[in-house]
């Protein structure tokens, strides 16, 4: 019985394995703005479900947006700017009451501000990588 893979096998196992050590050689500030794109990606995702619908993927989609926003929250150190830590502590902390909010009223629209403030930040640091501040 052979092994060999089929070439569209190996041309996947090429961009995951590309995929997987860009992200590993990534500078923190990329690795941060992949985070941000992912939780507003997921967001955006919850938004499209029928958060009403106990069968849709509204709380998958949006737990997927949680735990992104609770990682960056607890990665944060104050040490260097205990004033900017603090600063970005609590919007971390009002996406998550958003997202939380969403959850239990089993609405979408919390989701708008939580998404609006990731976005702010996103921009934010995409100004940082490109030396735009």
């Amino acid at each position: 019985m052979s092994t060999h893979l089929s070439p569209e096998g190996s041309s996947a196992q090429a961009a995951q394995a590309y995929a997987q050590g860009s992200i590993e050689n990534a500078p923190p500030v990329k690795i941060v703005r992949l985070l941000y794109q992912g939780a507003i990606r997921f967001i955006d995702r919850a938004d499209a479900c029928d958060a009403r619908d106990a069968g849709s993927k509204f709380g998958y989609w949006l737990g997927r947006a949680e735990d992104i926003v609770v990682e960056l929250r607890l990665s944060i150190e104050p040490g260097p700017a205990p004033e900017i830590a603090e600063s970005l502590t609590d919007l971390y902390l009002f996406v998550e009451a958003q997202m939380q909010l969403a959850r239990r009223e089993r609405s979408a629209k919390p989701l708008a501000g939580a998404r609006a403030v990731l976005v702010k930040l996103l921009e934010a640091w995409s100004a940082i990588d490109t030396g735009k501040v």
